[in-house]
C-alpha cells in the first residue's frame, strides 16, 4: 500500500485540535511529509505551525522546502535567523543563496558567530570541490579520551548534531587521527583502551578535492559520512549520505547538460537570459565547425556538378557515421567514470571500439551497397551500370571507413581530454557528431572524386 500522509496532515490542520495535541501528533510524521504539505496549507495554518512547534522541528522541515525562502518572509528575522542556524550547514546556505541581498545580509546579521562563520568556510570553497557540499554537522572528540567520555560527549552532542553513526577523533590542533563506528563504540567496555577500536586508516576526503575525481571514492566505501579535512589534515566537516547522493545528481546532470551541448545544467527556474548564455558557446563552436564542413564540401563542387545523385547520399553517411560516434563516446565517457581505469584497460578500450567500427562498417557498408544498388537500378534504369556500380561502392566504402573513425574518434576524444585534466563530458554529442561530420565529408566526396572521376 503506497504511504501518502498528505490527506490525514492537512485533515489534522483542518481539525479543532489545540496546540498541544496539534504539536504531538505532528511528531509522528517526517519532516519532509510536513514539507508537502506547506504549499496547501493557509497562511494561518502555517503561522501555526511557527508558534507551536520548536526551531529544529521546524528547521528540519524547512530543510525540505522545495522553496524555503518563499516561506522565510512569513517569519520574523529573529526566528527565520534561528531556523537557519539550526539548520545543517550546507542546507543555511542553500536557503541564503535564494535569497535578495539586502534580506541575506540583515539574516546573517542576526545569526550567531559560529555560525555565520561555518557558512563563511564553505562558501570560501568552490562550488565543485567537496568543501562546498560538507556541513559541520559532526561530532569530534580528543584521541586520548576514554569510552565513558566518549559516550558521555556523544550524548551530549547528539541533541545539536544529528550526525552520530560516525564518531570523529582528532590530535593536537584539531589533526584528523580516525574514527569509530557508533555500534563499536556502544559494544565496547568501559574500560576498553579506545585506541585499540579507532581506525586511525579511516579513508577520508580533502575540502580542495573535486566532486567529480571523489564519487567512485565516496561510492566504494559506502559510508554514511566521509570526513573532510584541509591542506594541513585539519578536521573541517563531513560530507553525508544525503551530500552525496546530491553530488551524485548534481554531477550526473552537468554530464547531461554537456552531452546535449551546455556549458551547465539547466531548470525551470532558470531566466532566459542565464539559459542563452549557458548554450550559446557551444553553439558558436558548432557552428564555426558546421562552416567548415561547408567550406569542405564547396571543395568538391566538381563532384556535386558531375554526378548529382551523391548529394543524395551525403546525410545517410553523416548520420550513420554521427550515431556510431555518439555510441562510443557513451562507452568511453562510461567507462572513465571508474577513477581506477588504467591506461591499458584505455588503450584496450580504444582498439576493442576500433574493431567494433570495422565489423559494423563492413556488416552495414555490404548492407549498404546492396540497397544503393537496387534504389539506382530502379530510380534510374537509363544510367550505365558501371557507373551505378561506382556509385555504391563509393558510399557503402564511405559508411565503412566513417564507421570506424567514427567509434575510433568517439573513444580517443575523451580519453585525450581526460589527459589534459578537462572534463571528458565536454566531447559532447553535438561536438563529436560535428566533428566526425567533417571528416565524413571529406572521407565521402573524396572517394568519390577518386573512384567515380578519376580512378575508374
Amino acid at each position: 500500500m503506497e504511504q501518502n500522509y498528505m490527506d490525514e496532515l492537512l485533515n489534522l490542520f483542518q481539525s479543532n485540535l489545540g496546540d498541544d495535541e496539534l504539536k504531538e501528533k505532528l511528531q509522528n510524521y517526517h519532516e519532509n511529509d510536513i514539507a508537502k504539505v506547506f504549499p496547501q496549507l493557509s497562511l494561518e495554518n502555517r503561522q501555526k505551525l511557527y508558534r507551536i512547534l520548536d526551531k529544529d522541528f521546524l528547521s528540519d522541515i524547512f530543510s525540505y522546502l522545495d522553496n524555503p525562502q518563499e516561506y522565510l518572509d512569513e517569519l520574523s528575522n529573529d526566528l527565520a535567523a534561528d531556523l537557519l542556524e539550526s539548520m545543517d550547514t550546507d542546507d543555511a546556505i542553500d536557503v541564503l543563496e535564494e535569497l535578495e541581498e539586502e534580506e541575506r545580509k540583515e539574516l546573517i546579521n542576526l545569526m550567531d558567530k559560529d555560525a555565520v562563520a561555518e557558512i563563511k568556510l564553505i562558501k570560501s570553497y568552490d562550488e565543485n570541490m567537496i568543501g562546498s557540499r560538507m556541513t559541520t554537522n559532526y561530532i569530534a572528540i580528543d584521541k586520548d579520551a576514554t569510552v565513558r567520555q566518549t559516550m558521555k560527549k556523544m550524548i551530549e552532542e547528539a541533541a545539536i548534531n544529528d550526525n552520530i553513526s560516525t564518531i570523529y577523533f582528532t590530535i593536537g590542533d584539531n589533526e584528523f587521527y580516525g574514527a569509530v563506528d557508533l555500534r563499536d563504540l556502544i559494544i565496547a567496555r568501559e574500560n576498553d583502551d579506545l585506541k585499540t577500536i579507532i581506525k586511525t586508516s579511516y579513508p577520508y576526503l580533502k575540502a580542495t578535492d573535486f566532486v567529480s575525481e571523489c564519487i567512485n571514492k565516496i561510492q566504494e566505501y559506502a559510508l554514511s559520512s566521509f570526513p573532510v579535512v584541509d591542506d594541513d589534515m585539519h578536521l573541517i566537516g563531513v560530507i553525508t549520505s544525503d551530500d552525496v547522493v546530491e553530488a551524485v545528481n548534481d554531477e550526473l546532470g552537468d554530464d547531461y547538460a554537456k552531452f546535449g551541448g551546455l556549458v551547465g545544467e539547466e531548470d525551470l527556474k532558470e531566466s532566459t537570459f542565464k539559459s542563452v548564455r549557458k548554450r550559446i558557446p557551444w553553439l558558436f563552436i558548432l557552428l564555426f565547425l558546421g562552416l567548415v564542413t561547408s567550406l569542405l564540401i564547396s571543395q568538391f563542387e566538381n563532384v556535386v556538378i558531375g554526378i548529382p545523385i551523391v548529394v543524395v547520399f551525403q546525410s545517410l553517411i553523416l548520420d550513420m557515421a554521427g550515431n556510431c560516434g555518439t555510441q562510443s563516446l557513451a562507452v568511453t565517457i562510461r567507462v572513465l567514470s571508474d577513477g581506477e581505469v588504467t591506461n591499458k584497460n584505455l588503450f584496450k578500450l580504444i582498439f576493442k571500439e576500433f574493431r567494433v567500427g570495422l565489423f559494423n562498417g563492413v556488416i552495414v557498408g555490404i548492407f549498404t551497397f546492396i540497397f544503393v544498388l537496387l534504389f539506382l537500378l530502379l530510380s534510374a534504369p537509363d544510367n550505365q551500370f558501371n557507373q551505378n556500380m561506382k556509385i555504391s561502392i563509393v558510399v557503402s566504402l564511405s559508411i565503412l571507413l566513417s564507421i570506424m573513425v567514427a567509434n575510433f574518434s568517439g573513444s580517443f576524444i575523451p580519453i585525450i581530454f581526460k589527459k589534459c585534466k578537462i572534463d571528458p563530458a565536454v566531447a559532447s554529442g553535438p561536438f563529436i557528431t560535428t566533428l566526425i561530420d567533417l571528416i565524413a565529408v571529406v572521407i565521402y566526396y573524396g572517394l568519390a572524386w577518386l573512384i567515380i572521376l578519376n580512378v575508374l
